[in-house]
């Protein structure tokens, strides 16, 4: 119970000159002050009233019972009905779906967060498959374009040049301590978008979200940070709204000093075992990053490495429909940025120990189109070091649809970013070559995918077994429903951090990827083969997650990479035990 408040002098309330904070009790001075005066922002260190209220940790709505009221002093401040949190979860989804504009939608959630985290929790938790495409893609993607027109409160920690030689006191602001996972963007490449700089926060905030809902990660242990190097996107750039470095993006030795420093902060303020996850970042960082820090922090590239698991997981499990093995099978992908060779590479890791052929023969059975054409030997000097080893002996093709005719690949795999490349004609050509064509469109937000639900399964007359990286309803065709499965990366990447925050991992490596993706092949089920899925579906995704999480801890402990010592017996059952609840507590 909190102390009574302090009685306020009535000399004090009378005695109110100035107006300047449109306030009646002046007890520090504020409104004693003329504007120009430095005031002091007093802030009560027991939740209480107001204060109490006003705390999306603590804040329960009108579900605060009468004696919690009596005791809080909050008697007067809510309307007298006593709501369970069930009943408010009801409303608020009543709520949610009147709105007919996704954004509206995602708006709505972002101030349900700011105001009562449990309650958002729960609402994300329960309804995971009707409120994912609202809280990430496609909706987030949006959000971010026009970030800088809905910008209302601070969510996460924003990191400009102006704080270089001094992000750690920056680190040192946050309020919480006990950080275990951060999700870090420099906004350059935020989904297929392009560069949206400072306004590329709504992708860490909504990552560590679904941490939180997907994996069960503390919310108090998650910090969304942006870095902000500049923009190169003009119209940012001349937008009197924009909320970040009006400035070109700095690059070079500037650039990777500043993310040196930024990351030698980490390390110093929150320990060895925090999670790095890199998001977003263009391709020439991204790499560099990824392969610069791995060796010294826990550090994960969602864009590399989960989308790279997500994929093996879905090619894994679309074996048992097929009958063949992944060394059965020729791959073809367009794109071959950050996903495209993320995905390839851990393929053929996949290839190599299931045959025990060297990684070099095994990545001769897959194949990259960029740009300029199909990846081939001849193209080698010119090309990017992360796109090197896919350069195959072969004669120049220059487009897609002649890459899929001469190479007749059994699985495409889109990654570029740009809409609609899957042709009729490719994707007919596809289904000439194959019986049963695996066809993954894979590029977010739903505007950039390759194609369609509807295209593949048409064009390929409902032979296709096919998956997007954003969500498409089931489609009707020829008297039978096709359910298209969603390579979404929040399958793995809430499991994967779990796992390794439940095992005290030190580093991530390949064969903790490789876990993830076995145990999420693992709860596909025959039903769920029956309906034309190779992913599980999201109602289960807390079960999925802890499952997920076993295995790569069972594999961190494996590697002697962990740090909790000793090993719980049953890892499943330590997983759900970590995992964190969104139900109401109650207070004193």
């Amino acid at each position: 119970m909190g102390s009574t408040p302090a009685e306020v002098p009535c000399d004090v309330v009378s005695d109110n000159r100035s107006g300047v904070g449109g306030g009646i009790s002046d007890v520090y001075g504020e409104d004693l002050a003329t504007l120009d005066q430095l005031v002091t922002p007093w802030v009560s260190s027991v939740a209480s009233g107001y204060s109490l209220m006003r705390d999306p940790r603590y804040n329960k709505g009108l579900a605060f019972t009468d004696k919690e009221r009596d005791a809080h002093y909050l008697t007067g401040l809510l309307p007298p009905v006593v709501l369970s949190q069930d009943v408010q979860e009801r409303k608020l989804m009543h709520n949610l779906r009147q709105y007919t504009v996704p954004l509206q939608r995602y708006m709505a959630l972002m101030d349900l967060q700011e105001r009562n985290e449990r309650l958002f929790y729960k609402l994300l938790i329960d309804n995971v498959e009707e409120l994912l495409p609202v809280v990430y893609t496609p909706t987030v993607g949006e959000a971010c374009q026009k970030y800088g027109s809905i910008f209302r409160k601070p969510q996460g920690l924003y990191i400009s040049l102006n704080e270089k030689g001094k992000i750690l006191e920056v680190l040192k602001n946050w309020p919480q301590r006990g950080i275990q996972v951060i999700v870090v963007t420099d906004g350059e490449r935020i989904l297929g978008l392009g560069d949206l700089g400072c306004q590329g926060m709504g992708i860490p905030v909504g990552k560590l979200s679904l941490y939180t809902a997907l994996g069960g990660i503390r919310p108090s242990a998650c910090l969304p940070i942006t870095i902000d190097v500049g923009t190169n996107n003009e119209k940012l750039l001349n937008d009197e709204f924009y909320i970040g470095l009006k400035q070109r993006r700095a690059t070079g030795q500037e650039y990777a000093e500043f993310l040196h420093e930024f990351m030698c902060a980490v390390k110093q303020n929150y320990g060895e075992k925090v999670l790095v996850q890199f998001e977003d970042f263009a391709n020439h960082n991204a790499f560099d990053l990824l392969s610069k820090y791995s060796t010294s922090h826990l550090v994960f590239n969602d864009d590399i490495q989960g989308t790279a698991s997500v994929v093996l997981a879905g090619l894994i499990a679309a074996q048992k429909v097929l009958g063949k093995s992944l060394a059965d099978h020729t791959f073809l992908f367009l794109g071959a940025g950050e996903a495209g060779t993320g995905i390839a590479e851990l393929i053929a890791l996949k290839i190599s120990k299931e045959t025990g052929a060297p990684i070099d023969e095994t990545r001769k059975k897959i194949w990259l189109v960029d740009s300029k054409g199909l990846i081939v030997s001849s193209r080698k000097e010119s090309l990017q070091h992360f796109k090197q080893p896919w350069a195959h002996e072969h004669e120049h093709v220059k487009d897609l649809i002649g890459a899929v005719n001469a190479i007749k690949p059994t699985v495409l795999i889109g990654t570029s970013g740009v809409g609609q490349t899957f042709t009729q004609e490719v994707v007919e050509a596809m289904a000439t070559n194959n019986e049963k064509p695996l066809i993954l469109a894979l590029s977010n937000p739903t505007s950039q995918a390759e194609c369609t639900a509807e295209q593949a399964y048409t064009w390929t007359k409902g032979r296709a077994i096919f998956g997007s990286g954003s969500p498409f309803d089931p489609v009707e065709y020829d008297g039978k429903t096709y359910f298209p499965g969603q390579a979404n990366n929040c399958y793995i990447f809430p499991g994967l951090g779990l796992g390794l925050i439940m095992s005290g991992a030190i580093r991530v490596r390949d064969d903790m990827l490789l876990a993830a993706s076995e145990a999420l092949a693992a709860q596909v089920t025959d039903e769920n083969f029956a309906n034309g899925l190779i992913y599980p579906p999201f109602s289960n995704i807390r079960e999925i997650s802890a499952n997920i999480a076993a295995s790569v801890a069972a594999k961190t402990y494996e590697l002697g990479l962990a740090s909790n010592l000793p090993r719980p017996q049953d890892l499943v059952k330590f997983a759900e035990s970590c995992m964190y609840s969104p139900v109401y507590r109650n207070y004193r």
